[in-house]
């Protein structure tokens, strides 16, 4: 394991999200908002619904419909950017122009936004097996681009197309201090949303969550 790679587990162990110290400063990750701390996400887990997942027939992105415009010339996209990122600028259409970005999922930071995915913590196509195949297109598209629940992530492209439409019993972060968070948020937004869970998932999730390090709030510093 690289030192960067041990610093910035360090940091989320301790409660503080750091990156690996690249000169002149050291940057930090960020997280998206409302990530229950592990005793709730714990209690959260066990009233969530357990059951097969549904059919994948008749999914489709575009019945999720993303990223809409939220304020202004800037959509869903670019506003994980900017609440994500460090230094963000942005063009008058609100494209990232230039930052940096850590990945939670591996804690390595990237210069470029073209490297950066908005990665759907629960992936539209779970979702859709696990309850959103029977909710309106309307209510998929709000789903899509949530902004208020621990659903959008700024993720590293290759880290984000690895996971894919897998549930945390098929994957899991590369960078292994992040899975309490993750857990967390996972449960957070099939609680919200109303979504089910299948038993191989909320094995996988409850071994996840065993690894918080005791009562926790939310690992990462939100600047």
């Amino acid at each position: 394991m690289k030192t960067a790679t041990i610093v910035y587990a360090l940091a989320l162990v301790f409660g503080v999200a750091q990156a690996a110290p690249y000169p002149p400063s050291q940057l930090l990750a960020r997280s998206a908002p409302n990530v229950p701390t592990s005793d709730d996400a714990k209690s959260k887990l066990d009233r969530l619904t357990v059951s097969p997942p549904g059919p994948g027939a008749g999914y489709n992105r575009k019945l999720f419909p993303h990223w809409k415009m939220q304020e202004g010339e800037c959509n869903t996209r670019e506003e994980i950017l900017k609440r994500d990122g460090t230094d963000v600028v942005v063009d008058a259409k609100c494209a990232s122009t230039s930052g940096t970005w850590v990945c939670p999922y591996s804690g390595n930071p990237y210069y470029q936004a073209s490297d950066i995915d908005i990665d759907h913590m629960v992936p539209l196509k779970n979702a859709w097996i696990s309850g959103a195949a029977n909710w309106t297109t309307e209510r998929r598209g709000e789903f899509a681009n949530d902004l208020r629940n621990p659903q959008l992530w700024a993720t590293k492209d290759s880290v984000n197309q690895a996971k894919s439409d897998s549930s945390p019993d098929k994957w899991k972060p590369p960078l292994e201090a992040f899975y309490c968070t993750y857990a967390k948020a996972w449960v957070e937004v099939k609680s919200v949303w109303d979504l089910t869970i299948t038993e191989a998932e909320k094995a996988a999730l409850r071994q996840m969550l065993d690894t918080c390090p005791g009562k926790s709030g939310n690992i990462f510093c939100k600047l």
